[in-house]
């Protein structure tokens, strides 16, 4: 368990409990089970994206608030100068920069995400509510929506409906992609 997971978990916790909900409520508006909630609380479980942006949802802050601690500040625009963007490294494959982290009230997340292959991990499906759309930059990457499995390359994008079951894996090389999640 790394210091960053134990910390998402304590704002979660704190959030929960600012809201007025037990662990087995929340976990019943998520989906999942009690014992599964409390191991995030704890920090003793990775964060798919799709569980922060379900739990900042239901908690109505914005997911960088359970990421980071910090709320965004602006409301008129936001840059992003290249190269940079709110880093979050949860996944031992998966690299996403938010890039309108600085950003309040916003209508969509929009990420860079760099994936590296990894033939040992297992493809969990995930959703959460809302939209999505993914436009693939440079290597391949499979696609997978329900029980369908596709292959995207440079150029490709895909938009779907996201509280379908779905996941993304590294076909070959490290892929990379604008993954834009909307509320």
């Amino acid at each position: 368990m790394t210091e960053q997971l134990k910390d998402i978990g304590s704002r979660l916790r704190a959030l929960r409990e600012i809201m007025e909900f037990t662990p087995s409520a929340l976990a019943e508006k998520m989906g999942i089970t009690e014992e599964e909630y409390t191991k995030y609380e704890e920090g003793e479980v990775d964060f798919s994206f799709s569980f922060l942006y379900t739990a900042a949802n239901i908690l109505g802050v914005d997911v960088l608030d359970l990421m980071s601690g910090e709320s965004p500040k602006l409301s008129s625009f936001t840059i992003v100068r290249a190269g940079d963007g709110y880093d979050i490294s949860r996944r031992k494959a998966y690299n996403y920069k938010h890039l309108a982290y600085t950003f309040r009230n916003k209508k969509a997340e929009p990420f860079l995400v760099s994936v590296e292959p990894n033939s040992e991990e297992l493809v969990k499906l995930h959703s959460h509510e809302g939209q999505e759309f993914d436009y693939m930059l440079t290597g391949s990457m499979l696609f997978y929506l329900n029980d369908m499995v596709t292959t995207l390359n440079p150029g490709d994008s895909v938009y779907y409906d996201s509280s379908a079951p779905h996941a993304m894996k590294a076909a070959e090389g490290t892929a990379r992609f604008l993954a834009v999640v909307i509320k």
